[in-house]
C-alpha cells in the first residue's frame, strides 16, 4: 500500500507583498472616488481642485500671485504645486492634479520602504502611511498637502547624515506651506539650519522679484478667525447650545465662527501657540540625548503642538501628521508609537466630521460636537503623550547621571543611514 507524500505547505504571503497589495487597492479606490467613478458620501471635496486651484492656476500662469483673492493664504512656492498640472497638458487640470497627488503619495511610500527595509529599521512606518492616509478619503488627493508631505518626509529621512540635503528640502517645503520649518526642531547640525535658511531666502527673493504679490498671503493669514473644526471652536460649539448668537460663515476661504467673543477664543489660541513655541524652545535648549530617531520624534511633536493650538484644523493637516508619524515608526526605538496610534485613530474620525457629517459640525448638532470632541481629544492626547515622551527620552533628570549622547557627541558619532 502506497501513501501519498504530504503536500508542501503553501508559501505565506510576505509582509512586503501584503503591504504593496494593500497600498494598491486603497489607492485604486481613492482614484475611483476623485475621478467620480464612485461617489463618496458628503460634499464633493474635489471642487477645491477644479474650481479654487484651477482659478489660482489661471492667475499664476500670467506671472503674478492672486493678490486680490483672500483665499490665497500660502507662501510663494505653493505656486509650484498649483502650476504643476501643466506638466500633463494632455489632461484636464483636475485630472492632472489627481495623478500628481497620487505620484506624491507613491513617493512617500517609496521613501518609507527604502528606509524600512534597511537593517535595524522597520516597515511599521510604511504600513502606517499605507493604512492611515486613505482614511482621510478623497481629501488626500484633493489638496496639495500630500505633495508638501512628500518633500517633508524626504527631508526628515535625509537625517543627520545629509544635513545640507535636509536643509535644502526643508527650506523648499517651508515655502510650500510654512509648517515644515518645524522639521528643524530636533536638528543638531548647523549646516541643516544654514542651508534651510539660505534656500528659503533665495527662493523668497526669486519669487518676490519675478512675481508680484508673493507675500500678500501674510495679511490674509493674520486676519483669519476661529475655524469650526479647531480645538478652540469647541467652546463656541458648546456655547451655541446655550443661546450664543454667533454664526458660521465662509470667511477667508473656510467656515469660521463670527460673533461675540470669537476674538477672545482666537487670542487664546494664539497665546497657546506661543506657549507651545516656548515649551519647544525650552526642550531644545535642555535636551542632551540625541539619537537617530530624535529628529523625526521632535518634528512630529512640534507639528502636533502647533496643530492643536492653531485657530484652524483642516482635514488635510492630518496628512502631515500621518506622514511624520510614519517616519517616526521607521525607527524601531522611537518613542512615538502611542502618539502615532492616537493620530491614526483621529484620522478615521476626521473623515466622518469632514466631509461625511460636515453639516452636523457646521450646525453644531450633538453628533457633530461629539465627533469634534473625540477627534480633537485624540489629537490633544497624542500631543501631550508625544511631548512627555520626547522630553523624557532626551532631557536628563537633575539627579540622573545615566550616560547619554550629548549634543557634541551626536555631531561626531556617525548615525546609521536614514
Amino acid at each position: 500500500m502506497t501513501t501519498k507524500a504530504p503536500r508542501p505547505p503553501l508559501a505565506s504571503t510576505s509582509p512586503l507583498t501584503s503591504l504593496l497589495v494593500t497600498w494598491g487597492v486603497t489607492r485604486l479606490v481613492l482614484l475611483l472616488f476623485v475621478f467620480k467613478v464612485l461617489l463618496f458620501p458628503g460634499p464633493d471635496v474635489t471642487t477645491d481642485v477644479s474650481v479654487t486651484y484651477q482659478g489660482w492656476y489661471e492667475v499664476l500662469r500670467t506671472g503674478a500671485f492672486p493678490q486680490s483673492d483672500v483665499t490665497w493664504q500660502y507662501p510663494p512656492a505653493a505656486a509650484l504645486a498649483i502650476l504643476s498640472p501643466a506638466v500633463l497638458p494632455f489632461l484636464s487640470y483636475a485630472s492632472a492634479f489627481f495623478i500628481l497627488a497620487f505620484l506624491a503619495d507613491l513617493a512617500v511610500l517609496t521613501l518609507l520602504l527604502n528606509t524600512g527595509l534597511r537593517p535595524g529599521r522597520s516597515l511599521r512606518g510604511a504600513w502606517l502611511w499605507t493604512a492611515g492616509a486613505p482614511l482621510l478619503g478623497p481629501t488626500l488627493y484633493s489638496r496639495y498637502d500630500v505633495m508638501v508631505t512628500a518633500v517633508a518626509v524626504a527631508a526628515l529621512l535625509a537625517g543627520t547624515r545629509r544635513p545640507r540635503l535636509m536643509g535644502a528640502l526643508t527650506g523648499l517645503a517651508a515655502l510650500l506651506k510654512v509648517w515644515p520649518i518645524l522639521l528643524l526642531a530636533g536638528a543638531v547640525r548647523k549646516r541643516a539650519w544654514t542651508t534651510a535658511t539660505l534656500t528659503a531666502a533665495a527662493l523668497s527673493a526669486l519669487f518676490a522679484l519675478a512675481m508680484p504679490g508673493a507675500f500678500a498671503f501674510l495679511t490674509f493669514q493674520r486676519d483669519r478667525g476661529t475655524e469650526v473644526e479647531s480645538v478652540g471652536a469647541l467652546a463656541l460649539h458648546v456655547a451655541r447650545q446655550f443661546g450664543w448668537p454667533g454664526q458660521v460663515l465662509m470667511n477667508y476661504g473656510s467656515l469660521e465662527f463670527l460673533g461675540p467673543y470669537v476674538g477672545i477664543v482666537s487670542d487664546v489660541s494664539l497665546a497657546l501657540t506661543a506657549v507651545a513655541f516656548g515649551w519647544l524652545l525650552r526642550w531644545r535648549l535642555t535636551a542632551r540625548r540625541f539619537t537617530p530617531h530624535t529628529l523625526a520624534d521632535a518634528a512630529f511633536t512640534a507639528v502636533l503642538l502647533f496643530t492643536v493650538t492653531s485657530r484652524v484644523i483642516s482635514p488635510q493637516y492630518l496628512i502631515w501628521l500621518i506622514g511624520l508619524a510614519a517616519v517616526c515608526l521607521c525607527f524601531r526605538t522611537t518613542r512615538m508609537t502611542l502618539p502615532a496610534t492616537l493620530t491614526l485613530t483621529a484620522s478615521s474620525l476626521t473623515v466622518l466630521e469632514f466631509p461625511i457629517l460636515f453639516e452636523d459640525v457646521v450646525t453644531s448638532t450633538p453628533l457633530g460636537i461629539t465627533l469634534l470632541f473625540l477627534r480633537n481629544g485624540l489629537l490633544l492626547a497624542a500631543t501631550v503623550t508625544a511631548a512627555r515622551r520626547l522630553w523624557r527620552s532626551t532631557v536628563p533628570t537633575p539627579t540622573a547621571s545615566a550616560p547619554g549622547v550629548s549634543r557634541v557627541e551626536c555631531a561626531r558619532t556617525p548615525a546609521s543611514p536614514p
